[in-house]
């Protein structure tokens, strides 16, 4: 039987204002504006409410939005004034302005002076936005006050000039894969072995001398400073290998022990590597009176390139066998071999960079730059060049290599490591560039051919400034002779 109360509930005519659409465990009348003063009342307690704060408690604000007064409120369509168009108070618009109030505090000049003005381009905004230059990247951000910082525009890549400052004519000049014919000294003096004869040539003054002749029945094959830059050794056709004093221009010792022509030389401190067509490498003490202190075998084919490392502990020597091989400063034989290239392998490099870093390049058949770890005995990485690699050589200055090459291009490029990516391209020569030295500052290259040239590059940056030019033969542009 139904219960007469809610039968009279029923019957009771319903309103003719649309309900909303809310929640059955909400009341429906607490959404019309009828309510408004209780809601009023709420809002100003909000507001106007006091409570004690603790002194040692730090009430921080909210940490994403500590500040509103530069917010975009037209973008909440939420209207400045709380009027209506025709001038009367409608309840949206008062309800707007409450909560507009509750959100952002009570108006004020200022705040009223702030919505007036234009819209801003950030909803909320933790401070004011300002106009950073692209070249800003400091996470100290646009603060000068910061010791020590700099705030200089990110730096263009550099430029390397592609044109030599400098030739000099070099008659005779041998054009021969196997010899090793250019060194620059720490002095600052190239000595460069032209036919039978070794000269030296000041960079700073452009003084030429003419070291040594060997001869009509002797030619000079390869040429190495030792790392004081007072003595070169002289390697010759017949096998022997001689010791100069540079600033007196004396011979002080000739050493023997090689069958065939000695090709590469090496320094390591007071000992001196030779090797030799014969397939062998001579480990020299030049404080000992015997000719040779060890022989060092395993190549299989003449020996074309020797370099020790910045350490001194290894040495690294290729052949015409295709193979690189690594020594220690007491084996007999290689402790580290590596036949991955597929021609003669006359370029060798140390990086000065990395400890056991080493870098190889092989002749016409390969043409490729491989680079290996020798503390992990692992190859690296491998670069395809195109032509012949003649040569290598790092820079001190910066972590970048430069190669020369021969069939079929004759360039010169630099390299950055670890990418490989070229930093340029130097053409010039009209024959392989067989030899290439670096100046003791690290920034100029010099390179010679077969066409009787040597031409001076400034490759490097400096190691302080890292832009300047080399004062090496700066002043000096032009072409002579050096002889």
């Amino acid at each position: 039987m139904d219960d007469p109360t809610l039968s009279n509930q029923r019957n009771q005519s319903v309103p003719s204002t649309p309900s909303l659409n809310v929640p059955t465990t909400m009341s429906d009348s607490s959404f019309h504006l009828e309510n408004l003063p209780y809601r009023t009342m709420h809002i100003n307690r909000m507001i106007n409410s006091s409570y004690n704060r603790s002194p040692s408690r730090t009430i921080y604000s909210d940490r994403f939005i500590p500040s509103r007064s530069g917010s975009n409120f037209a973008l909440f369509d939420i209207s400045n004034s709380p009027t209506s168009t025709e001038g009367k108070e409608d309840g949206s618009g008062t309800y707007n302005s409450l909560l507009r109030a509750a959100l952002f505090g009570p108006d004020t000049p200022d705040k009223k002076d702030s919505l007036d003005a234009p819209a801003c381009r950030n909803i909320f905004r933790y401070k004011t936005e300002t106009k950073r230059s692209l070249h800003s990247l400091s996470p100290f951000g646009l603060d000068d006050s910061v010791p020590g910082i700099s705030h200089s525009p990110v730096k263009a890549p550099r430029k390397v000039p592609r044109s030599p400052y400098k030739v000099l004519d070099a008659p005779a000049l041998q054009d021969d894969f196997y010899l090793n014919l250019v060194d620059w000294s720490s002095n600052n003096v190239l000595a460069v072995g032209l036919g039978n004869c070794v000269y030296l040539w000041n960079a700073c003054s452009s003084k030429v001398t003419k070291l040594c002749d060997l001869g009509i029945d002797d030619s000079v094959c390869s040429v190495s400073w030792a790392q004081r830059g007072t003595h070169l050794a002289v390697g010759t056709s017949d096998g022997e290998v001689e010791i100069w004093d540079a600033s007196r221009c004396q011979r002080v010792r000739t050493m023997e022990g090689h069958r065939l022509r000695v090709g590469a030389l090496a320094w390591s401190s007071s000992l001196l590597s030779s090797g030799s067509r014969d397939k062998s490498i001579l480990q020299r003490d030049i404080r000992a009176p015997d000719d040779f202190a060890s022989k060092l075998s395993g190549h299989k084919s003449e020996v074309c390139g020797l370099k020790w490392s910045y350490d001194n502990r290894e040495l690294a020597s290729g052949g015409n066998d295709n193979k690189l091989f690594v020594w220690n400063q007491h084996s007999t034989q290689p402790v580290l071999k590596y036949c991955e290239h597929n021609a003669a392998v006359k370029a060798i490099a140390w990086s000065p960079h990395l400890h056991g870093l080493l870098a190889s390049g092989g002749g016409t058949a390969d043409r490729c730059i491989r680079f290996w770890n020798t503390t992990t005995n692992t190859h690296l990485s491998c670069m395809d060049t195109g032509s012949q690699v003649c040569n290598l050589v790092w820079s001190k200055n910066v972590n970048e290599l430069v190669s020369t090459h021969g069939y079929s291009q004759n360039q010169i490029i630099v390299w950055r490591y670890p990418t490989m990516s070229k930093l340029a391209t130097l053409t010039g020569h009209t024959y392989r560039v067989l030899y290439l030295a670096i100046s003791p500052d690290g920034q100029t290259i010099v390179t010679g051919a077969g066409d009787e040239t040597l031409r001076f590059w400034n490759v490097f940056p400096s190691p302080k400034s890292q832009n300047t030019d080399s004062e090496i033969g700066a002043s000096s542009f032009g072409r002579t002779t050096i002889r």
